[in-house]
């Protein structure tokens, strides 16, 4: 696969007031993402996720280092809008990216920043809507909706950009179980259609369905591996406190029982077949 995204010996820090040190939030990180891959990027509170998913997209630069998106280098500023039109971003909060009073005007606002021509404009509006399964929403005013409605409006207002590669910063957090079961579902079908998509996220059942897993710690790649290999590794994950996958945790405490779990048990459907053929 050609790659999408190229970080080389990425540091960036936060300034603070005149005269203190800066806070160093990323710290040498060397990450390739690959065009078609599904990418989850998790760490505990602090740990620099949230702040490389800003530099991947342009919206914060590198204090040393480069990042190259689709090629461009994020700190050409005669670039940023090809940066920004190749890696979308869904933020965790929808109230922060909905600009318009009507459902379909909100997702029309970026392709018409673009320049896009208005009878592509219209269809590329329907085809968001359809992607995420709100078309009956399409007149309505934003703000009436639920939570999770409004996050499927953010990503559709991205989608209907046509980026390669979504970057979706912890779009679940403010929803709850359904909502985020919903925007789950969502976000694989538009991997499975051949985005690109990094997930930011502190939740492991959402981890576990990445191709790819990148556990962060105090700014540096601690594991990096598909979830099999990453979450096979608990003692390593318990040290960084954060928590395990359900099944990963089912299956610790079954081999404490004398049950032998092979290692690659990670994500509730293994465990489920694990049972089902278990004698």
């Amino acid at each position: 696969m050609a790659e999408i995204i190229r970080i080389e010996n990425l540091t960036f820090e936060y300034t603070r007031e005149e005269g203190q040190e800066p806070v160093k939030a990323i710290d040498g990180i060397d990450l390739t993402i690959e065009e078609g891959s599904f990418v989850a990027i998790i760490g505990k509170n602090g740990s620099g996720k949230s702040t490389l998913a800003k530099n991947l997209n342009g919206l914060f630069l590198p204090t040393e280092g480069v990042i190259y998106v689709g090629g461009w280098d994020t700190r050409d500023d005669d670039h940023i809008w090809d940066v920004r039109q190749t890696a979308g971003m869904v933020f965790q909060n929808p109230d922060n990216q909905l600009v318009s009073s009507i459902v379909e005007d909100d997702i029309a606002f970026g392709p018409e920043n673009l320049g896009t021509d208005p009878g592509v404009i219209r269809q590329r509006v329907d085809e968001a809507l359809a992607a995420v399964n709100m078309g009956e929403y399409r007149l309505k005013a934003p703000h009436m909706l639920s939570g999770g409605q409004k996050q499927r409006i953010a990503i559709a207002g991205v989608v209907a950009m046509r980026p390669r590669c979504i970057i979706f910063d912890e779009p679940t957090a403010m929803l709850d179980p359904q909502g985020r079961k919903d925007i789950m579902k969502v976000i694989r079908e538009l991997h499975d259609e051949g985005i690109t998509t990094i997930l930011i996220t502190h939740f492991m059942e959402e981890a576990v369905q990445a191709d790819r897993v990148v556990i962060l710690d105090e700014g540096r790649i601690l594991l990096d591996g598909t979830p099999k290999e990453v979450f096979s590794q608990a003692e390593t994950i318990r040290e960084a406190k954060l928590e395990l996958p359900l099944a990963v945790e089912m299956a610790t405490q079954l081999r404490r029982r004398g049950i032998r779990v092979p290692e690659d048990v990670v994500t509730e459907e293994d465990m489920v077949e694990f049972i089902c053929q278990y004698k």
